[in-house]
């Protein structure tokens, strides 16, 4: 079986983003204090959260944050299809590398449709430091991403 060459278009970020917050349980102090370290950056954009996250955010943070629903019913899902409808630039998905989820492929799924999707993904403090100091985070930038629509007229 030969498969296509995924056909890509070029657009532009905005300077103000639509940012996801995530963290596993076991993560999720350590999000908050970044978050809190972080919090005159990322005010500057829309925050979006899964559940619990999204609530402790808003609480510790006072800022906005649009919260989801929790991650192991359903909010992953929920925050890839918008990843996949281009509401979503950027993901900061604190996860625990050392603890076995029983929603491991719904995360599975939310990293490889934030990588077909082309946005900036941290996983961890460090990662996240690199994300919001780079310049980009608080500008435009142009980013590949596939053309759904050439591939539609393509299989049509």
């Amino acid at each position: 079986m030969t498969s296509k060459v995924l056909l890509k278009k070029l657009i532009t970020t905005p300077e103000r983003k639509n940012v996801a917050l995530v963290a596993h349980d076991n993560m999720k102090p350590e999000l908050i204090e970044w978050a809190e370290k972080h919090k005159e950056k990322l005010i500057k954009h829309n925050l979006l959260a899964t559940g619990t996250t999204g609530n402790l955010m808003q609480k510790q943070l006072n800022v906005p944050v649009q919260s989801l629903i929790s991650g192991p019913l359903g909010g992953d899902q929920q925050l890839g299809g918008l990843i996949a409808e281009g509401k979503i630039d950027v993901l900061i998905f604190f996860w625990d590398p050392f603890e076995p989820m029983p929603h491991d492929p719904d995360i599975k799924a939310l990293l490889r449709v934030a990588a077909v999707w082309n946005i900036p993904i941290a996983c961890s403090v460090s990662s996240a430091n690199f994300l919001v100091s780079s310049p980009l985070f608080d500008s435009e930038f142009e980013r590949k991403i596939p053309d759904y629509e050439q591939y539609l007229k393509e299989r049509l």
